[in-house]
């Protein structure tokens, strides 16, 4: 097993060599732009990861684990116009830097190319990868679904936001797990626990971004804080805050939520002492610790090497202490 920075620069090595068509060049220069803005690369870096730790020959996982990150990052170019976004990792969007069709052209573009990738997988596993992949893109649309929806809505529950999370961020993960998996020849019992591990974990992450949004220090987090509660987001923290709060705090809190144009340092603050008084920031850590546990449980009962468990347990312990 190498280590989780070896497998990352494996794949960047991979990104760094795809063959863009050269014509016409405003279809494909935003995808070669897109690609190049670097990120995490943490779903590719995990099929190569999860291949080597099943006993497969990792570069057989490398063009599904290309797939998986051109699919990543299509959905960002599509999520950039939807939201307005100006910037993604600290460059211009494609759709400020081009323009909006070019956007949703180029992210069309970007869908089939990591299907085409997807699609290089070992000619015996090659249908179980894409099936895998076509499940988790319709679950993924899903979601983001929901999360639009759920912006026009007071009434959102916890186990209708846990799933929209899941859907929107989870099983892409799994998915990356079980992609090696599959790519290795796994069984498929271990197949579905590793995928299980993936999705566990993104939700435990999910929830640490929403309570770091709140808490957090922006020089670790590296974004600024508050921004959820600025936009009145509805992050587990406000959907509980609203769940729980009573009296005076819940009348104030409904107050920040309809406000408008308010002071930004002055709602931020006013918003974080209801979450910390109403007993959503205990709650919040309380559903962190129960998936990331549950997580690491899952890895227990897979039949892989010691040696590979300890892989996935770093990467927990890695993802879940990137911003403390």
């Amino acid at each position: 097993m190498l280590s989780f920075n070896e497998y990352l620069g494996q794949v960047n090595d991979a990104v760094a060599a795809i063959e863009y068509p050269l014509q016409p060049a405003g279809l494909y220069e935003p995808i070669e732009y897109t690609m190049s803005l670097g990120g995490k690369r943490v779903r590719p870096s995990l099929v190569l990861m999860a291949c080597d730790a099943f006993g497969g020959n990792v570069a057989d996982s490398v063009a599904p684990a290309i797939g998986l990150e051109l699919f990543h990052n299509f959905t960002l170019l599509h999520d950039d116009v939807m939201d307005k976004a100006d910037i993604r990792r600290g460059k211009p969007t494609v759709h400020v830097k081009w323009n909006e069709n070019t956007a949703i052209l180029s992210g069309d573009a970007m869908l089939t190319m990591s299907a085409q990738y997807i699609a290089k997988a070992p000619a015996a596993v090659m249908p179980a990868a894409m099936n895998l992949y076509n499940a988790t893109a319709m679950e993924i649309y899903e979601g983001q679904q929901y999360d639009m929806e759920f912006e026009e809505r007071t009434d959102v529950k916890e186990e209708e936001y846990l799933n929209m999370i899941r859907l929107k961020t989870s099983v892409l993960l799994g998915c990356a797990c079980k992609m090696g998996a599959i790519v290795a020849g796994a069984e498929e019992s271990d197949a579905a626990l590793i995928y299980r591990f993936g999705e566990l974990i993104g939700l435990a992450f999910q929830l640490q971004d929403d309570l770091l949004d709140v808490y957090g220090d922006e020089k670790t987090f590296g974004k600024a804080i508050g921004g959820d509660i600025m936009n009145n987001k509805k992050t587990f923290m406000l959907i509980k805050a609203i769940e729980m709060s009573s009296g005076d705090d819940h009348a104030e809190l409904l107050q920040w939520i309809n406000s408008v144009s308010p002071d930004k340092a002055e709602k931020i603050a006013a918003v974080t002492d209801i979450y910390t008084r109403v007993g959503v920031k205990a709650l919040a850590e309380e559903r962190i610790e129960q998936y990331s546990k549950e997580a690491l449980a899952t890895l227990e009962a897979i039949n892989m090497s010691e040696e590979g468990k300890q892989a996935f347990r770093a990467f927990a312990d890695y993802l879940m202490k990137r911003n403390k």
